[in-house]
């Protein structure tokens, strides 16, 4: 019984002294594991935040429909040009929105590709497509300002709000380069 009794506490404290042995090994790794999952991960792309190309296409469809009815860019415009833009084109919108769908996907960092395209001919920019409509800096304005509305329409948050406006406006000079003072 004296050797029973030996045998056991010799197994008893082989046992403790591995798993004394072995628990910091084993929470080591237990850390590392937890700090795996605490770090940052990485920040969405502002696609992602905008809930994706349906999101995105609601929005452009709301706003597009409403640069239609601005009256400082859309049918009743003083800019000769935009005004029958507005009232003779119609039939483009479709595609013009599907467009601008592209445009603030590929610009929001989405899995689409954008380029600006004249119907029938090659790839142009944002300049050369806007210069016939001689946008003035103002009226660009007023359509940045009917993008704000639309993004508050659907409530998209301030911070993705001020990204877009700003992907928006970073192309002001492009797009107003067509201006001739009237």
């Amino acid at each position: 019984m004296a050797q029973l009794f030996s045998t056991s506490l010799t197994r008893r404290w082989a046992v403790i002294g591995l798993a004394l042995t072995a628990a910091p090994v084993a929470l080591t790794g237990a850390d590392h594991a937890y700090a795996q999952t605490n770090q940052t991960k990485p920040e969405t792309s502002l696609y992602e935040r905008l809930g994706g190309v349906f999101a995105i296409a609601a929005v452009v469809d709301h706003f597009s429909d409403a640069v239609v009815k601005n009256p400082i860019v859309g049918q009743k415009s003083k800019n000769p040009r935009l005004r029958e833009w507005h009232t003779k084109n119609l039939k483009r919108l479709p595609g013009l929105k599907f467009m601008r769908t592209l445009w603030v996907c590929n610009a929001a960092g989405g899995p689409f590709q954008f380029t600006a395209t004249k119907p029938g001919a090659t790839p142009l920019g944002l300049e050369e497509a806007h210069r016939d409509l001689r946008i003035s800096p103002a009226e660009f304005d007023a359509v940045t300002a009917e993008l704000g509305r639309s993004l508050d329409f659907f409530k998209v948050p301030k911070r993705e709000k001020a990204e877009v406006l700003a992907a928006f406006a970073a192309h002001k000079d492009e797009v107003t380069a067509g201006y001739v003072r009237r």
